[in-house]
């Protein structure tokens, strides 16, 4: 086998019409996966977003009461400009998020509620590239995503959701993870990379506490950046990558 079969990256199925993006934090899809999803929403498929948390922790020098609420908003404006307009919030607490059957629970009822094909979410493993150590919120997340991909076909692990008229769904095929260090498929980012820019930078008052940079150079060189580099691995072409796990 060449090195060239062994890195190359495979096309993302295609042959669905409804997905479900869970992460922890507003931002999390749009710094992982913004402008794959621009390019689905705008070949007519249905995405929508649950979000564990508000955020409320996220910015330093503001503080959570103030920061939930001004989080949901940019994450709600930055959803409007890939052609998301479901944003959900589960509600869970910021940086504290515990991996469990409660958190299982309530993405398995997301998942009953929307009926995706594929379910997408963001980096499961402790590091990111076996360079920065990963946040828990994240680890957490994903992972319990996962697991509820099956959850949510199984009538008998949360039998609660049943009697709230939550009816199995075992039409989930594949979940998706971005940002994976070991990525299988990708998707050609041309058609949704500007959107995807313009998607971020609605996270502006969260950008502004991260970085000095000027907020576009910054968003466009990130995403920018990100996308030449995985499509060394996709015919060299700007694309965005995910592990992909067959259900």
């Amino acid at each position: 086998m060449t090195e060239s079969t062994i890195t190359q990256l495979q096309p993302m199925p295609d042959d669905w019409q409804r997905a479900l993006a869970v992460v922890a934090h507003p931002d999390d899809l749009e710094y992982g996966c913004s402008a794959a999803i621009a390019a689905w929403t705008e070949a007519g498929r249905e995405i929508s977003y649950v979000l564990a948390t508000r955020g409320e922790a996220g910015i330093d020098t503001v503080a959570p009461e103030r920061c939930g609420p001004l989080r949901e908003r940019e994450q709600r404006a930055s959803a409007a400009v890939v052609g998301v307009s479901a944003v959900e919030f589960l509600g869970h607490r910021d940086g504290v998020i515990e991996y469990g059957t409660a958190l299982r629970r309530d993405i398995a009822a997301a998942i009953r509620r929307y009926r995706p094909e594929l379910v997408i979410t963001l980096n499961h493993r402790d590091t990111w590239g076996g360079v920065a150590w990963n946040t828990p919120d994240h680890v957490a997340v994903g992972r319990a995503t996962l697991d509820a991909a099956g959850d949510a076909g199984n009538r008998w692990i949360f039998p609660e959701l049943v009697e709230q008229g939550l009816e199995p769904w075992n039409g989930v095929r594949w979940v998706a993870v971005a940002g994976s260090t070991t990525p299988t498929h990708a998707v050609d980012a041309a058609p949704g990379l500007e959107r995807g820019i313009r998607s971020l930078l609605e996270h502006r008052a969260y950008i502004e506490a991260l970085t000095d940079e000027d907020p576009e150079t910054y968003v466009r060189n990130f995403l920018t950046g990100i996308a030449q580099e995985v499509g060394k691995r996709f015919g060299d072409k700007p694309a965005v990558a995910f592990e992909l796990f067959p259900r």
